[in-house]
């Protein structure tokens, strides 16, 4: 458009006046149409956005390919806003997102002049943008007025109503059917039997839903290890240049430790450089003794082609079928689920997974890096409780306060010594 407009500025100089003015107003549409898209001002705009996200602390000419997966879903978010879209769709966009940014997406919602539709499990973001729920469930769609608080009281209320209507027709079923089968022998009475079977035949059942399966968790635990987990000495992690300054830290058999921090500043790369899985830019990590190690990946490779079953098998080939599916049932999955390939089923579902492998095998120390992205709240929950009730240590990266309150005895703050802020 820049270059028909440049084109056709040239052109202006040698025309009768009736084709000037064609030109003029085709300049005139091109050049509304360029100043409402923010073509002037596009470089400051996505200088402005990017900075809100915090990717020009990454470097806006920086390769996506050598990004975290929460920077790329900034990158893939701030493309989004750029284009003013007439109504935004976001599914899980606080997945991958540290605290701060959240906090950020928070506002830009709040202040969004138009329609958005969001997919999320982090209930305190959802309270804070949105003012109607759509619940899906038995294959139908309800709609709520308000935030998540007020639909589960509503829900709960409408529950608690069909409840009741349910007991009360189920004893009108069992009072009739007892009429009928004492009366429809009697002459006397076979007439009033048959009115009241037809009256049965006609009723329209009241259906409760079925309970839909909630997982449980419980981890398996290996024996005690030494008193040391892992101490690392003048530790820096990296891969072509330094992520941190040099680290001195330890941690004890028992505790249960959270990393937070920004995206992309190198926890998970602490956490891969801890389990020995990529060699430190300098100093060492020793870790102790009998450790039995469960290492929960942020992501799940995308190019696995098995199923569900076939992923599990793998794992543990000692299994039954039989033992297979229950252990993949008891994380929340079903039987539609444990057939089904690994890659085309939902984050949360794939998480589960994962998880099944964690839970079936001994550890004594759980490495997890963000576990609760894509997890439902029922699995959330869940995983709380078992992690709080699980014997070993734990050493996880997670941006969800209210996850890791009343279960972490220490919360290391790794922007403190990164070298990318």
């Amino acid at each position: 458009m820049e270059a028909q407009l440049t084109e056709i500025c040239e052109k202006l100089g040698d025309v009768d006046e009736e084709e000037m003015m064609a030109l003029m107003d085709e300049l005139a549409v091109i050049q509304d149409t360029l100043t409402l898209h923010d073509f002037y001002i596009i470089d400051a705009k996505v200088e402005e956005v990017g900075r809100a996200l915090g990717l020009t602390d990454v470097g806006l000419d920086k390769d996506v390919s050598e990004l975290s997966g929460g920077q790329r879903t900034k990158v893939l978010m701030a493309k989004l806003l750029l284009e003013k879209p007439d109504i935004l769709l976001l599914d899980e966009p606080t997945n991958y997102l540290d605290v701060e940014h959240i906090e950020w997406l928070k506002r830009y919602l709040n202040d969004y002049e138009n329609a958005f539709i969001l997919i999320s499990h982090d209930i305190p973001f959802l309270n804070s943008v949105v003012n109607l729920i759509y619940h899906m469930h038995n294959g139908n769609l309800d709609r709520y007025v308000g935030d998540y608080d007020k639909f589960q009281e509503v829900y709960a209320m409408r529950q608690a109503q069909l409840e009741a209507a349910y007991n009360r027709q189920q004893q009108e079923i069992a009072d009739l059917k007892d009429f009928v089968a004492r009366n429809k022998a009697r002459v006397a009475t076979r007439n009033m039997a048959m009115s009241r079977q037809k009256k049965l035949d006609k009723m329209e059942m009241i259906e409760l839903e079925a309970e839909k399966p909630k997982p449980e968790f419980n981890f398996k635990v290996a024996r005690t290890p030494g008193r040391y987990i892992f101490q690392t000495q003048d530790l820096v992690i990296g891969y072509d240049e330094p992520l941190s300054s040099p680290l001195n830290l330890e941690m004890e058999r028992g505790q249960k430790i959270v990393l937070t921090g920004a995206n992309g500043i190198g926890k998970t790369t602490l956490l891969k450089s801890i389990l020995g899985l990529i060699e430190p830019l300098q100093g060492k990590v020793t870790q102790g003794d009998y450790l039995h190690i469960g290492y929960f990946e942020q992501e799940m490779s995308q190019d696995i082609n098995t199923t569900c079953l076939e992923e599990i098998w793998q794992e543990f080939p000692s299994f039954t079928q039989y033992e297979v599916r229950a252990a993949l049932a008891k994380c929340g999955l079903t039987t539609k689920h444990i057939e089904s390939k690994v890659k085309v089923l939902s984050g949360g579902e794939q998480a589960k997974v994962r998880l099944c492998k964690l839970i079936n095998r001994e550890s004594n120390i759980l490495v997890l890096d963000e576990p609760t992205n894509h997890l439902d709240v029922d699995a959330k929950d869940e995983l709380k409780r078992a992690l709080k009730a699980y014997k070993g240590s734990v050493l996880m990266v997670c941006h969800e306060p209210e996850f890791y309150e009343g279960l972490a005895d220490q919360v290391w703050d790794c922007s403190k010594w990164t070298t990318k802020i």
